[in-house]
């Protein structure tokens, strides 16, 4: 039983020992670690960039929060495990937060509110989101220390579930439910666009536009740099690939099979089930040919996997204007190494709330999806640089965030200094105290220009 009266708290004894309590610990924080993405955030500019992006048609005279301390506010926020605007009626007050939105703990105002988070969000427009996508793609540039020779987009469709009226919101029969279906491109771990979509659309719609946009931006930097597009059976759309082939773009792109290319690969499919009767062991075979669907502009070259597993005949087929590598290399190297994206999808929606898409117009909730993904660009430039060669270094955002950034600290504040008593009882202090200084040496990295 737990008591409290004018001694403080009194909870049961632990042996002949009294365990007591009070709430006279001091100024504290459990996000002490949010402090290493402050540091990246300062390596890269990304809120400043952000920022820059938002015109503020409020009357300069009454400005209370500028609209740079509510985006750290939120994209921190986000970063951190707080996925709802209701979160920050009790962290508006948290010290800690005050110094990742660039305030000192002992303001006599507190942060923005969640009303006026809400009205920041509900007054982005059409044009600033335009302006906030550069600003990602210019960050993605930026993350280069030198011209790639080559670069891999992945280009791939989820769904959002959703659980309103909001705008845009229509039933999708395949997932089953009401949602909306953004679009992703990503290199690698590296995100370069998040486009919320409604989902009475094709999986492909605005594809071919955003490839457009960014190759148009990359070979702006980067003139020779050889551009792979890759995607699954939803992306093979005939006007994608003849803009590729007319731009000097390759793509590898999975097809979806019919009784044409059944037809075709039959005497293959039966080879294969051939050899897996004769070896009992599971069989896998790489060909191609010369294939142009009807709706197609001409012939384009597919690969074939006509692979005999023990459960059955297993054959996948992948259209690609590539010509400098065989069969299997396109299919093993290349085409199956698209499936690590899904992870990256997973990641921010799962993890830092991409599919928290409750306000009720559009724009906002695509402003949303932009806030996650620059906690993502946050969390992912810590991961690749800081946490290189460390223990974390393929952890995901959950992990990263309960192991480095919730740490319990006290803030003391004086004139001259802000001081953190981090608890002497966290584990990793070396790791931090490591991945701290690799923060904080090196030149810092600016987004490149729009």
């Amino acid at each position: 039983m737990t008591e409290c009266n004018g001694q403080g708290l009194l909870f049961s004894s632990l042996g002949r020992q009294k365990i007591v309590g009070d709430f006279a610990g001091g100024r504290l924080t459990t996000d002490a670690g949010g402090l290493l993405l402050r540091e990246v955030d300062r390596r890269v500019g990304l809120v400043e960039a952000l920022a820059g992006c938002l015109t503020d048609p409020r009357d300069p005279a009454k400005i209370v929060h500028a609209q740079r301390t509510m985006l750290a506010q939120r994209i921190f926020g986000i970063a951190l495990g707080y996925e709802d605007l209701n979160d920050h009626a009790t962290l508006r007050s948290d010290p800690l937060f005050a110094v990742l939105a660039e305030q000192t703990p002992d303001a006599a105002a507190p942060l923005a509110s969640a009303p006026t988070l809400c009205r920041l969000e509900n007054r982005v427009d059409r044009k600033a989101l335009g302006r906030l996508a550069a600003a990602l793609v210019g960050q993605f540039i930026a993350s280069y220390d030198a011209p790639p020779a080559e670069l891999v987009l992945d280009f791939d469709a989820t769904h959002d579930p959703l659980h309103g009226k909001q705008d845009g919101r229509f039933f999708h029969g395949f997932y089953d439910c009401y949602c909306f279906l953004p679009l992703y491109v990503f290199c690698g771990d590296r995100l370069l666009v998040s486009y919320l979509r409604p989902s009475n659309i094709d999986a492909a719609l605005h594809s071919a536009a955003i490839l457009k946009l960014l190759v148009t931006r990359l070979r702006q930097v980067w003139p020779a740099v050889r551009i792979i597009v890759r995607g699954d059976s939803g992306f093979c759309r005939w006007r994608l690939m003849r803009w590729c082939d007319r731009h000097d773009v390759q793509y590898v792109l999975g097809l979806a099979r019919n009784k044409t290319l059944e037809k075709q690969v039959a005497p293959w499919m039966a080879a294969a089930q051939a050899q897996f009767e004769a070896a009992n062991q599971k069989v896998r075979n790489f060909h191609e040919f010369e294939y142009a669907a009807q709706t197609w502009d001409r012939a384009r070259r597919v690969i074939v996997k006509a692979e005999h597993l023990p459960q059955g005949p297993n054959v996948r087929f992948v259209v690609t204007n590539l010509i400098d590598r065989r069969p299997q290399q396109i299919y093993d190297d290349l085409y199956t190494q698209r499936g690590e994206m899904e992870n990256r999808i997973k990641e921010q929606q799962l993890m830092l709330f991409a599919d928290r898409t409750s306000c009720h117009a559009f724009i906002a909730n695509q402003f949303r999806l932009l806030l996650s993904s620059a906690a993502y660009v946050l969390v992912e430039h810590l991961r690749r640089t800081a946490l290189l060669d460390t223990e974390l270094a393929q952890a995901q955002t959950d992990t990263i965030r309960l192991r480095l950034f919730k740490v319990a600290a006290r803030i003391v504040t004086s004139v001259r200094r802000v001081v953190l008593h981090l608890s002497s009882a966290y584990p990793l202090h070396e790791l931090f105290a490591r991945i701290l200084a690799r923060l904080r040496t090196g030149p810092p990295r600016r987004p490149a220009p729009a």
